[in-house]
């Protein structure tokens, strides 16, 4: 089996359900945004070891197809969707307010603004944050009427920014991370 088609060397992508639209159209920006943001959190779970975050960035992983699938959905055939298979679920996005809370509760959040790069695995999941909140940004003109799409990638990125300050965890106190001082 081949992995190119040709079909898009016209410029066009093919939509889930049927359908084709440019690539540069609002669907294919959204979802590859997703995409893009699924490839740095495994760029994310490459360096951690195997284990309890390791396991929770695969869960969010195989969401995010799911969204992705609710993205690149012929809006007129949404209705052939499946939930948790190609349609964001409520419970998707509740279970993800049920892992902030848990990761919350292991640590004292900061009280100031948060300055990356305490280590490796916490810079990449910011980096993963950044990326899921422009993806968010994508989403909003794609999503359609009752969607959890929008929802989902905003819990995503409290997830990440709460992962990534779990992370940190003794790491930023060895560093000195207060702003300069005005001259």
């Amino acid at each position: 089996m081949k992995i190119y088609t040709r079909r898009g060397d016209d410029g066009t992508t093919g939509l889930l359900y049927g359908g084709r639209v440019g690539k540069d159209s609002a669907a294919p920006t959204a979802y590859g945004s997703v995409d893009e943001a699924q490839a740095f959190i495994g760029a994310a779970r490459a360096q951690t070891q195997p284990g309890e975050l390791d396991e929770l960035l695969v869960h969010v992983e195989h969401d995010l197809w799911v969204l992705m699938a609710e993205l690149a959905t012929n809006p007129e055939r949404r209705d052939r969707g499946q939930p948790g298979q190609s349609l964001v679920t409520t419970e998707m996005v509740t279970e993800l307010e049920q892992r902030i809370d848990d990761v919350m509760n292991r640590f004292q959040p900061p009280k100031d603004f948060v300055v990356p790069g305490a280590n490796p695995v916490s810079a990449a999941l910011d980096v993963a944050r950044t990326v899921v909140r422009r993806a968010e940004r994508a989403a909003l003109s794609v999503a359609g009427e009752g969607s959890h799409v929008v929802p989902y990638l905003n819990r995503c990125s409290d997830l990440l920014w709460a992962l990534a300050r779990w992370q940190e965890g003794e790491s930023l106190l060895a560093k000195d991370v207060s702003p300069p001082q005005a001259q």
